[in-house]
């Protein structure tokens, strides 16, 4: 199963960095309008969010638009190799640091559990379980968050698997938001 795993992931993260700028883009529009509607219709609230990597859905303009409705936003960062995320209380203009893959990650340590996080996906299947990166980061954080925060995975239908084969540590997403629209568990 890892060996699958690894495969394709490798096979969608060339399909995602394979399409245009231009077409992530306008999906990248579609995701923010579904995420901004959805979002907003709940009280502000502190939102774990996550810096783009390998051509993934740009939260950053979003963000900003939250933080503008009254949402505060804190990113992830890789404290223990196999320990969960430590989200720390971060606005566009904070000073950031490299942290784990070079990832700009808050220079303050203003730790804070979010009610909701956005987690990128790699791939996704119709029980709205997500193949991450492999690192198991996103599962074992929102195994140790209490409240469990709100889990909306953020990708690319391109990204769409029949299945991702779960295993014991995987945790569905609450939602998984696309270009396509928003996917229920």
């Amino acid at each position: 199963m890892r060996v699958w795993r690894r495969e394709e992931r490798r096979r969608l993260l060339a399909l995602r960095t394979g399409a245009s700028a231009a077409e992530r883009r306008a999906w990248g529009r579609a995701i923010e309008a579904e995420l901004y509607a959805l979002l907003t219709a709940r009280p502000a609230i502190i939102l774990g969010v996550y810096w783009p990597f390998q051509a993934e859905f740009d939260a950053r303009p979003l963000i900003e638009r939250l933080i503008a409705a009254g949402f505060s936003a804190a990113l992830p960062v890789v404290v223990e190799k196999k320990g969960p995320l430590e989200y720390r209380l971060w606005r566009p203009g904070d000073p950031l640091i490299d942290g784990v893959w070079s990832i700009p990650i808050p220079e303050r340590r203003a730790v804070v559990v979010p009610q909701a996080v956005l987690a990128p996906l790699v791939g996704f299947d119709r029980q709205c379980y997500r193949l991450g990166y492999g690192g198991g980061y996103f599962d074992r954080t929102l195994a140790a968050l209490a409240p469990r925060p709100m889990a909306i995975g953020v990708g690319f239908e391109l990204s769409r698997l029949e299945t991702i084969h779960p295993q014991d540590f995987d945790i569905p997403m609450d939602l998984i938001v696309t270009e396509a629209g928003v996917h229920r568990h």
